[in-house]
């Protein structure tokens, strides 16, 4: 692709339509302005009357794309970067909303310190198997020894 532009790709070597990926770029252009509004708009505080509902429901969420990964790893499926994707975005966006609905003191701290040891590395882990699943594959096999058929 060295010296091509966007533009100059055929077609047929287009991953996605190129409406799509315009409508798309338009999404994220409209979601400045939406989201200044919302910065000065929205209260700091708010009671949210389903918060328990919400993180049990997402953690359920969670679980489940853990354990579809899981199944999808060891399947060697090719369902497998999809679902590390998932559960790496899921990952991130629990981090990032324990840590800032965190109350101060103790409650963020333990936020802090879940995020930094715990759902940003298995984000990492996640990232690593979407990007270079191959790669991934032979650093477990070469740490873990090929699997044995009984």
């Amino acid at each position: 692709m060295r010296g091509q532009t966007v533009s100059d790709l055929d077609a047929s070597r287009r991953l996605v339509p190129r409406s799509i990926a315009l409508m798309l770029g338009l999404i994220a252009l409209l979601l400045v302005p939406w989201t200044l509004w919302l910065t000065f708009t929205l209260p700091t505080r708010h009671l949210a009357h389903n918060y328990r509902l919400a993180w049990v429901g997402f953690d359920i969420f969670l679980a489940a794309a853990f354990a579809a990964t899981s199944i999808a790893a060891l399947r060697a499926s090719e369902w497998l970067q999809p679902l590390a994707a998932v559960t790496g975005t899921m990952l991130l966006c629990d981090a990032w909303f324990d840590v800032v609905t965190s109350a101060s003191g103790d409650e963020l701290g333990h936020a802090v310190v879940e995020a930094l040891f715990a759902e940003l590395p298995l984000a990492a882990l996640c990232a690593w198997i979407v990007v270079d699943t191959k790669r991934f594959h032979d650093v477990v096999l070469r740490r873990t020894g090929p699997r044995r058929v009984a």
